[in-house]
């Protein structure tokens, strides 16, 4: 088996090219949606339809007939829910309470068939036909994109297509393997001694990791509002049957919420371990409120319980789980070589150093601060210690294609 790297690009897309890949995620959700419809029984999980091949046969056909999807982006979307279901049995299995997915966040799935990459754009395929979306590469260089995506040691494996809402912008999450299963070379001589995954969490997406995965917030915000109109429904009502209705409505909401995150959390720790973390670092949750204030108390209470779930499952997989002070993290620009911290880098989603021009995702660029400063401060740590050896410690965040090397501290202002 290969190594596996990824690469996170932001599309730029015409008003045309944006239409195109909405209509297009519209048709792929209703066939993911269709596809859970199918699988799914609420009478009990062995009931449960599971086996890709046979859903894939009973659904195409019919799925191709009633969108106007490419033949892939149809696979793809019963792949996806097929999955999805999957995963729902085991933690039925397992005692746990859970529903039938459904599929709100827009993102699709792309293979080799129905994407084509290029040094400056790609051709997606869509409703109405192939689109070829530009892109910049960031002034990072050699860039992830440049180093695997056009890499003949590499071959592309799969990509996920995600719309941003809060920005409008699209974004591609690139998977590549390396089939000859060597590893780069990394450029220090020496073997990290831990190797970090940041986490950001923030309220349009509920968690970034470091290495550019994100767990986007909608379905979640979604459904909250959804069990706040029903209490809201019964609480007018005001009769003996509705508030015990309310009550059975908080239990199962509460259940649905655990569970979410419960999944979230085995996400994240599969994360982890997929790029080899001995450390998950999280930012210190104690004055959360006040550095979201957006963030409503179903939020607050979401990122309280990830980082609890979390800090129990990652050490049953040898990873450890830490919190570094969380200041600055969305301001400082996280390249290695810049390090620039200033109110007016971050706009919204979107982080632009003021002073080297760094463009990124601003919850990517937060996580990748939040993995830098455990490691900046394992490595002190190590280096002043009596017993750290020659002090050659070295502690690594691992970033979308590979590790930043966190040994040389960088200025922070405010610091």
């Amino acid at each position: 088996m290969g190594v596996r790297r990824t690469a996170v690009v932001k599309l730029t897309v015409s008003d045309e090219q944006r239409d195109a890949l909405h209509r297009t995620a519209e048709q792929y959700l209703y066939c993911a949606d269709r596809t859970a419809d199918y699988c799914w029984s609420d009478t009990s999980y062995t009931e449960c339809k599971t086996n890709k091949r046979e859903v894939r046969d009973a659904l195409y056909s019919k799925l191709r007939e009633e969108t106007d999807l490419q033949a892939q982006l149809v696979q793809a979307a019963i792949k996806r829910a097929v999955e999805a279901v999957k995963a729902c049995v085991e933690r039925w299995e397992n005692g746990q309470r859970v529903s039938q997915p459904t599929f709100t966040a827009e993102t699709m799935d792309y293979d080799t068939r129905s994407a084509t990459f290029y040094r400056n754009k790609v051709s997606l395929a869509t409703v109405e036909g192939r689109v070829e979306p530009s892109f910049v590469l960031p002034a990072d260089s050699p860039t992830p994109y440049e180093r695997y995506v056009l890499s003949e040691n590499y071959e592309f494996r799969e990509s996920t297509l995600r719309y941003d809402a809060a920005t409008d912008e699209f974004y591609l999450n690139i998977s590549m393997r390396r089939t000859d299963g060597d590893d780069e070379v990394s450029e220090d001589t020496g073997h990290p001694d831990q190797t970090v995954l940041g986490i950001d969490l923030g309220v349009n997406s509920l968690a970034v990791s470091s290495t550019g995965t994100f767990w986007q917030g909608d379905d979640y915000d979604h459904w909250c509002r959804e069990f706040e109109k029903r209490r809201g429904e019964m609480q007018h009502r005001g009769t003996q049957a509705a508030h015990k209705a309310l009550l059975r409505l908080g239990k199962r909401e509460e259940a649905w919420r655990k569970q979410y995150i419960h999944t979230i959390a085995n996400e994240l720790v599969s994360e982890a371990i997929e790029h080899d973390c001995d450390v998950i670092a999280f930012e210190d949750l104690s004055d959360i409120r006040e550095g979201l204030p957006q963030a409503k108390w179903h939020h607050v209470w979401a990122f309280r319980r990830l980082f609890e779930y979390v800090s129990y499952k990652a050490p049953e997989q040898g990873v450890s789980v830490e919190q570094v002070e969380p200041n600055h993290t969305s301001q400082r620009c996280s390249r290695t070589d810049c390090g620039f911290t200033h109110p007016n880098n971050r706009q919204g989603e979107h982080f632009e150093c003021q002073k080297c021009g760094y463009e990124v995702n601003a919850d990517y660029n937060a996580a990748k601060n939040i993995g830098l400063r455990y490691a900046r401060k394992r490595t002190h740590r190590l280096r002043s210690s009596p017993k750290s050896g020659n002090g050659d410690a070295q502690v690594d965040v691992r970033i979308n294609g590979g590790t930043l090397n966190g040994g040389s501290h960088q200025p922070i202002a405010g610091d």
